[in-house]
């Protein structure tokens, strides 16, 4: 069943205690929190301590996905703020298969991030270890840019990918995910929706209405 996330890194931070009651009324199934260090991508956003602050106010799951030179200093920090799931970069890590390990023995679900240019089958020795591959359709950093259209092939091999080596691997997108791009995304077999400021942030509509709208493209 397809499962849409709130990119709070999109979200309005003067406002983001009525944003959040908005998301729950909506039902938005997860909450994607970006974590960037200025040293793997030019940009910073959110923290531990955002994870820490908004845990109290849902029960759904939190999706983390780290954008950091040296994630294994983190892994215990966000398992102690709350995490449910901890996505890491392939490009950055030199131990994967030792760091998915930590993620997964600190209780939370170990996800690997790849990069648009990162190829899958570099992830053929870690399958075992991953619950969820998360599939960058733009370029990381930076939230507006536009959907590259070679990732929709990606998605399509990546789903051939897991049958062939972990079929319980979860395949989420993110990056420019909207009413243009989640058709494709979903018949090629991406399962978890970043959302941001191309569907649910949009000022036109409420939250919640940008959730129904959103939903009803997997009718």
């Amino acid at each position: 069943m397809s499962q849409l996330g709130a990119s709070l890194m999109c979200a309005d931070f003067l406002n983001l205690g009525s944003q959040i009651q908005s998301l729950e009324k909506g039902n938005i199934d997860f909450y994607h929190i970006d974590i960037m260090d200025g040293q793997f991508v030019d940009n910073f956003a959110l923290s531990i301590d955002f994870i820490k602050a908004i845990r109290p106010t849902t029960q759904k799951l939190i999706d983390v996905h780290l954008m950091v030179k040296n994630p294994d200093r983190y892994i215990k920090l966000l398992a102690d703020a709350g995490s449910d799931s901890v996505s890491i970069h392939s490009e950055v890590t030199p131990h994967l298969q030792a760091s998915l390990q930590k993620i997964k023995d600190c209780g939370m679900k170990a996800g690997v991030a790849l990069n648009p240019a990162t190829k899958i089958e570099h992830l053929d020795y870690v399958a075992d270890k991953m619950d969820l591959l998360l599939l960058m359709t733009v370029n990381p950093g930076f939230a507006g840019q536009k959907f590259i259209p070679t990732m929709y092939q990606k998605i399509a091999d990546a789903k051939k990918w897991i049958h062939q080596h972990n079929p319980n691997i979860v395949i989420e997108v993110d990056g420019n995910i909207g009413a243009s791009t989640i058709p494709e995304c979903h018949k090629n077999g991406a399962e978890m929706y970043v959302l941001g400021t191309s569907a649910l942030f949009r000022k036109e509509n409420t939250i919640e209405k940008n959730i129904e709208i959103t939903r009803a493209l997997f009718v």
